[in-house]
């Protein structure tokens, strides 16, 4: 590489690894765009699906394009795709994003720890400008009571088990009734109707964790987040960590309040907590040069690199899945025009109203 193009990379290098936001609260530029970035493709998203269901709504064959990519926003029913594939052998073809979606976020974690959560997730990055706005007005963040925070925190760990206990206990031929159920064949839909047309409830539980999260950093995340639980206990057997140096260490305490898990991370060698979200924050706060550093296997591991690693991972496995065939749903058209027509009707409810599944709820 010549002395020109190098200096080049350096600069966009020293670039992205610049830091944006207020002392003590800061993060690397290369994640906000990130963030930015697929926030955008979300908002994207819900355009065509909007486009998508208003010309189904209406008759009007052919539809535009309906994203796929909105799977990613079905979670349930990408794990239970997962287990109904290994039943079958096969993946299904009522919603194969959800399953793809849903095993990338978890290797994203296996490998990365939970940069899903920090890096990707649409939720994580309105629940940042919350607290920051919280910020604004408080100049601070509430921290609840350490005998209250505990308990809080296991309830996304209670969601979870409920969760995972229910898609387990399911036989093959359960999991199949569902996956091939009016509700899930356009679950999709269904899915983005109910944020269209929140009631009282819905609207009052939504305006809460508003609220609450600009007054409590990450609360949905924190204390909440079924996925984020998920995610954290695959993330433990990431090879990536944050590790601090002693010596060069200032004990100036930035880096636990740069935190979004809250971990003493001044006061540990190696940062395993399954809390930790890969935000690398800490990084972009500490003044002291080398006193923390990412490093995966021993060897460090800059923040650029990191970021694209995130981002090529979820790039190459969608790549991949559509280029297979694994992308796209096998729904035709006229069907879609048919149930969504119908998309009010019981027979397009949750089936099994009393919990239960079986074939009849096809």
């Amino acid at each position: 590489m010549s002395t020109t193009k190098r200096s080049r990379a350096d600069a966009v290098t020293d670039w992205l690894t610049g830091t944006v936001g207020r002392k003590g609260h800061r993060t690397f530029r290369v994640r906000l765009l990130v963030q930015i970035g697929f926030a955008l493709t979300c908002v994207l998203i819900g355009y065509q699906l909007s486009r998508f269901y208003q010309a189904a709504k209406a008759g009007a064959v052919p539809l535009p394009y309906r994203p796929p990519g909105v799977e990613g926003f079905l979670p349930i029913s990408g794990l239970m795709g997962a287990l109904d594939w290994i039943y079958q052998g096969t993946l299904n073809r009522i919603h194969p994003a959800a399953t793809i979606i849903v095993l990338l976020v978890l290797l994203s974690a296996l490998l990365l720890r939970k940069s899903f959560c920090s890096w990707i997730c649409p939720v994580g990055l309105v629940s940042e400008w919350l607290a920051r706005l919280g910020r604004k007005f408080w100049r601070r963040n509430f921290r609840p009571w350490r005998w209250i925070d505990r308990p809080l925190q296991s309830l996304k760990y209670l969601l979870l088990a409920f969760f995972v206990w229910a898609i387990v206990t399911m036989s093959a031929a359960e999991l199949q009734a569902f996956i091939q159920s009016p509700y899930n064949r356009v679950a999709d839909i269904k899915m983005g109707l109910f944020f269209v047309n929140l009631g009282v409830v819905g609207v009052t539980v939504m305006l809460a964790l508003v609220v609450g999260s600009i007054l409590v950093q990450g609360l949905w995340c924190r204390y909440l987040c079924p996925y984020g639980a998920l995610l954290g206990l695959f993330s433990w057997m990431s090879p990536v960590r944050i590790e601090r140096q002693s010596e060069p260490c200032i004990d100036c305490g930035l880096c636990d309040q740069a935190c979004m898990a809250r971990l003493p991370i001044s006061r540990l060698q190696v940062v395993r907590s399954v809390e930790c979200t890969g935000c690398v924050d800490c990084l972009a706060v500490c003044p002291a040069s080398d006193a923390l550093e990412l490093r995966a296997r021993g060897r460090r591991l800059s923040v650029p690199a990191y970021a694209a690693a995130v981002v090529l991972l979820f790039l190459v496995g969608y790549t991949t899945a559509r280029f297979t065939g694994q992308w796209d749903n096998d729904i035709n058209q006229a069907e879609y025009v048919e149930r969504i027509q119908e998309i009010d009707d019981p027979d397009y409810g949750h089936p099994g109203g009393d919990g239960t599944v079986s074939a009849d709820n096809r």
